[in-house]
């Protein structure tokens, strides 16, 4: 009897082990997320390393570019279809999660080391007490500068927002009407000005904390005006140049511009995690330095634009969290992953992947020069509502319109202050 009770009990441990070897071999979870041709091969190398670290499970990636991107994900997430792991822009946290319960609670599970991340930056994603998200990386707005046409225009890098201004002209007379010290890719010059302004008013366009605009008329009027100074004074090119030299299309990322390429185009006011695929583009022998940041006389603050480059999620309805969140630590926190991933997705936001990296010799010396720069200064977060794509639509529409005309400087205050405060309680934020 105690032998058939034995070989009973023998058998139903054996089936329970292979049960759960058979759960094992059926585990498949999806990871998303946009980027360009590096991220996804790294990416997809990284997927592969950590499978073969745990046998039976399986990683399916949902990869694109950028457009289009977050139109996809809203479409899953409004359906409950989301993959379990979600690579997602710092802003769309709280557009997706407004109460914190959009998103898996990552603090829920132990397979999470938020003692990796350096500064607590982990913080960036809670949301009501959840955290919903934590930062793969972290940028901030920097002027990258094609030092070998400033050098042919027989100027220095500038140091203060009236020495760019200045600039313009000099271009415009020495190497000819076509040629400009910075870009002018929409969104880019209105956070150009934007700066300016915060270090002028101490204050962002719309409070971080709260839904409410902090400009006042005359300081949104003078936004507007310091964005057509840009255009007047020829700093960047007018938006109709742009964009009948970008093939008709206003968003053509500058790396893709052939007055990029060519040095037309001699500076961009970018995030410092878009250097690789600026810098892809332009001759090998062209020369690119970082200016100093831009400052003006009793600046009220440094003016800096930054937040984090983008974050991962994982889904509330994944049946496998912790196994997603098993994923997204060593995806963050690894040596192993780092050596793969590098900084395709910018710079390391947690202690053990930049270590790796630096002692690797993984950033150039003007990435490098970009992240000192960087940590130096204090930076300033915009609102995540200011980065909602229908904000800056918004945002966009009234720009356009102030510069062709449509409306007066006042006007386009007056919608920036007035209107803009409307959609931010038909937001909700």
């Amino acid at each position: 009897m105690k032998a058939a009770f034995k070989k009973i009990t023998t058998a139903s441990l054996f089936l329970g082990l292979m049960a759960q070897g058979a759960l094992a071999a059926d585990v498949t979870l999806r990871f998303s997320w946009w980027g360009a041709s590096a991220r996804h091969e790294a990416t997809i190398k990284a997927i592969k390393a950590f499978e073969a670290k745990n046998p039976g499970v399986t990683i399916k990636g949902e990869y694109m570019g950028y457009d289009g991107y977050v139109d996809k994900l809203s479409t899953q997430i409004a359906g409950n279809v989301e993959p379990d792991i979600m690579q997602i822009d710092w802003a769309w946290v709280t557009q997706f999660s407004k109460d914190g319960n959009g998103f898996y609670d990552l603090k829920k599970s132990k397979e999470l080391n938020l003692d990796n991340f350096i500064s607590q930056s982990w913080k960036t994603g809670m949301v009501n007490g959840k955290l919903n998200a934590v930062p793969v990386s972290y940028t901030a707005r920097v002027f990258l500068m094609n030092k070998t046409v400033w050098d042919k225009a027989g100027l220095p890098l500038p140091k203060t927002w009236d020495e760019l201004f200045a600039a313009g002209k000099v271009f415009e007379q020495k190497l000819g009407k076509d040629y400009y010290p910075m870009d002018g890719q929409l969104n880019d010059t209105l956070l150009m000005a934007q700066s300016y302004m915060w270090q002028k008013t101490g204050k962002p366009w719309i409070y971080p904390n709260q839904p409410k605009v902090a400009y006042t008329l005359a300081e949104a009027e003078e936004w507007v005006k310091v964005y057509k100074k840009l255009v007047a004074d020829h700093v960047v090119p007018p938006q109709q140049y742009r964009v009948s030299a970008g093939g008709g299309h206003p968003e053509t990322p500058t790396e893709q511009m052939s007055d990029w390429v060519t040095g037309k185009f001699a500076g961009d006011f970018t995030w410092d995690s878009t250097f690789k695929p600026r810098l892809s583009t332009p001759p090998k022998t062209t020369v690119f330095d970082v200016a100093d940041y831009l400052t003006m006389p009793g600046a009220k603050n440094s003016g800096v634009i930054g937040r984090p480059s983008m974050m991962l999620a994982v889904s509330k309805n994944s049946k496998n969290a912790d196994l997603a969140i098993k994923f997204v630590n060593w995806m963050l926190s690894s040596p192993e992953a780092a050596d793969i991933l590098g900084t395709v997705r910018g710079v390391p936001m947690t202690a053990p992947a930049r270590e790796h990296l630096i002692k690797a010799n993984m950033f150039t010396p003007i990435e490098t020069k970009a992240m000192k720069q960087i940590e130096a200064l204090k930076i300033d977060s915009p609102s995540p509502v200011a980065e909602f794509s229908r904000m800056q639509s918004w945002v966009r529409e009234v720009f356009e319109k102030a510069v062709l005309g449509k409306v007066t400087d006042q006007e386009a205050a007056k919608m920036l202050v007035d209107d803009t405060n409307v959609l931010l309680r038909r937001i909700g934020r």
